[in-house]
């Protein structure tokens, strides 16, 4: 039967959209003839992103309760009101026959509303650390897909599948030469590279001790691939030199992990899943302005495991050049972590996903 309908529900941050559209691609391939809608939250990325993507998306008046009495908190009753009732003709218009949510206020009142039907829910969980809306529907979906052991803290263990996060297909096999993604970048072939990723919209304590640390990168003699993200390009555009390659934005992520032989990155769950993947000595710079923290606690969990270095924003000043120099200075230290990392590489997440889906699909027909 290739007729089935499907919602997916994500949003908020490109953490959320990004395996949505990864799952949603792989269901399409599976069953050409399906028909796909996105429910996301009105003014967030997500509305911009997902018709990128090629599929249609309905936004609801939702955002999350803030952590301090403010306006946005007062109206949050009405907005969850609104987007029920929304949520509810939705369902009632598509007859989805699975929904699936990977976090995001957005997806609460859509699956809250489609497991009211008995329609199977699948949650999909990228951090170590559930989040507020996952943890709130946990009681009402079939499973809950996760990509960290020691999730039944916060979910019912008989619906828990490990199956780790969807991530972009180009990444799962980089096989550019790296004399080539070095040549791209216009980098030096025989000297060491430092590859600095803040996420999708940058990091101003990461690029402010990027900037600050350029001469003692250059002592180390290393080379510099810089992602300082859209907001801060202008601040830092002039540092381009022979060393220093300084970007917005990088496209070509193959070819960055190819020249990279160190890494200085965030911690959200999507960059730590492509880590794992890419198999390199990474030093974890965690936000700590995310919801329940939950990026340092995606590192300490590889921390835990001797698979990357952890450096908390509040001891950059007093412990990065230490730790860095130690880093660079031990081969023998760079390769355990490149070879512990990979261990915990899920490379089939996304096809794992979808089996439980079909599952779901199958006992419900």
């Amino acid at each position: 039967m290739g007729n089935y309908r499907f919602i997916l529900s994500g949003g908020g941050t490109g953490g959320h959209i990004y395996p949505a559209v990864s799952i949603a691609n792989e269901l399409k391939r599976r069953y050409p003839d399906a028909e796909f809608l996105f429910v996301g939250a009105k003014d967030r990325m997500e509305m911009e992103k997902v018709p990128q993507a090629g599929y249609k998306i309905e936004g609801l008046w939702i955002s999350g309760l803030q952590r301090k009495l403010t306006l946005k908190n007062i109206m949050f009753p009405i907005k969850l009101i609104s987007s029920l009732i929304k949520a509810r003709k939705i369902v009632s218009r598509i007859q989805p026959h699975a929904v699936i949510g990977t976090g995001g206020f957005a997806s609460g009142p859509l699956l809250k509303v489609a497991s009211g039907r008995k329609i199977p829910c699948v949650l999909q969980e990228q951090n170590s650390y559930a989040g507020i809306t996952n943890k709130l529907l946990k009681g009402s979906v079939a499973k809950i897909c996760v990509a960290y052991d020691g999730m039944e803290k916060f979910f019912p263990k008989d619906k828990i599948v490990k199956t780790g996060n969807p991530v972009r297909a180009d990444l799962v096999d980089i096989a550019i030469p790296k004399s080539e993604a070095l040549a791209f970048f216009g980098l030096k072939p025989d000297v060491k590279t430092l590859l600095v990723l803040g996420g999708s919209l940058g990091a101003r304590s990461i690029n402010q001790l990027i900037d600050k640390e350029l001469e003692y990168f250059r002592s180390l003699g290393i080379q510099v691939l810089w992602q300082c993200g859209k907001g801060y390009i202008e601040n830092y555009k002039d540092r381009n030199t022979d060393d220093v390659k300084v970007y917005a934005f990088l496209n070509d992520m193959d070819k960055a992990y190819s020249a990279a032989d160190i890494i200085i990155s965030r911690a959200g769950a999507g960059s730590v899943s492509e880590l794992c993947l890419v198999g390199k000595p990474t030093v974890f710079i965690p936000s700590p302005n995310v919801a329940e923290d939950h990026q340092t606690k995606n590192a300490q969990a590889l921390e835990k495991e001797n698979a990357a270095v952890l450096i908390r924003e509040k001891d950059l000043d007093l412990e990065f050049e230490s730790v860095f120099g130690q880093l660079m200075a031990s081969e023998e230290q760079q390769e355990t972590l490149s070879r512990n990392i990979k261990v915990l590489a899920l490379p089939n997440a996304t096809k794992d996903i979808c089996d439980e889906i079909e599952k779901l699909l199958v006992e419900n027909k």
